[in-house]
């Protein structure tokens, strides 16, 4: 870190500074990927959308450091870096995994009276007082854990056949669904920004009646779409879902702010 620089920074792709937009987006992986999944967003958002990917330990620019294997301690470990750096107005965008850390950043941080975003958006994750959908797999076999894994829809099979990532990316694979796999919800008092969630139609980790339920957990406006797809709809629908991110955001700046 740079004399002057946040330690914010760190955790953001887009840095410490925004890129003259108005407000940002923090995007959160899914489990045992990274942010090059949100890479390509600012190309199809307006640019007065800041997309901020965040980087996670245990991949990419910090695949030497290990992964959390507790959600708790991610957040805890984030939340007081970004209180201080999100100064502007911002949203938070996870997807499985991603959608539950981001979901847990906004309850930290407003335990520690930090800044709150205008809006969640959570793809692809049941709702957290739910049970989990899937067994417990970090304790699975090499193969066994594969092989569930080909089973997703948009989890390409190079990939997982591919020897230098499995060798790479599943002690961070393993670190997020022990992370998952052990979460505890605890009731508190319902987020006050809207949620909007998403799901893919042929997606049997999050149904519908899964991701309905978010609406428990805000005392705001709450919105759900279901669009084509499997688990990775966020892949194969992703012009729908930037559009739809689109709109929900707009009321949140300035329209002179569009591209």
């Amino acid at each position: 870190m740079t004399r002057g620089q946040s330690k914010g920074s760190r955790w953001l792709a887009g840095g410490a500074e925004p890129r003259k937009a108005q407000l940002r987006l923090l995007c959160f992986p899914a489990a045992g990927s990274g942010a090059s999944l949100y890479r390509s967003w600012a190309h199809f958002l307006p640019a007065a959308i800041d997309v901020c990917p965040v980087l996670l330990p245990g991949r990419e620019a910090y695949l030497s450091e290990p992964a959390h294997r507790r959600l708790a301690d991610l957040v805890g470990a984030m939340a007081d870096d970004l209180a201080e750096l999100l100064t502007e107005p911002f949203a938070i965008f996870g997807h499985s995994y991603g959608a539950l850390a981001g979901f847990e950043l906004a309850r930290e941080l407003r335990r520690i009276g930090g800044p709150q975003p205008a809006l969640l958006f959570v793809s692809g994750k049941p709702a957290p007082m739910l049970p989990p959908s899937w067994p417990s797999l970090h304790h699975a076999p090499d193969d066994e854990l594969l092989q569930k894994l080909s089973q997703i829809d948009g989890t390409p099979l190079a990939v997982l056949n591919e020897p230098t990532w499995m060798k790479l990316m599943l002690p961070t694979l393993r670190a997020d669904l022990e992370a998952l796999a052990t979460y505890v919800y605890r009731p508190e008092q319902p987020l006050g920004c809207p949620i909007s969630a998403f799901g893919g139609l042929s997606d049997g980790i999050a149904t519908e009646p899964d991701l309905r339920a978010w609406r428990e957990v805000t005392s705001g406006g709450f919105r759900l779409r279901m669009l084509p797809g499997g688990h990775f709809f966020l892949v194969s629908s992703r012009e729908q879902l930037l559009a739809a991110i689109d709109e929900d955001l707009a009321p949140f700046w300035e329209p002179g702010g569009r591209a």
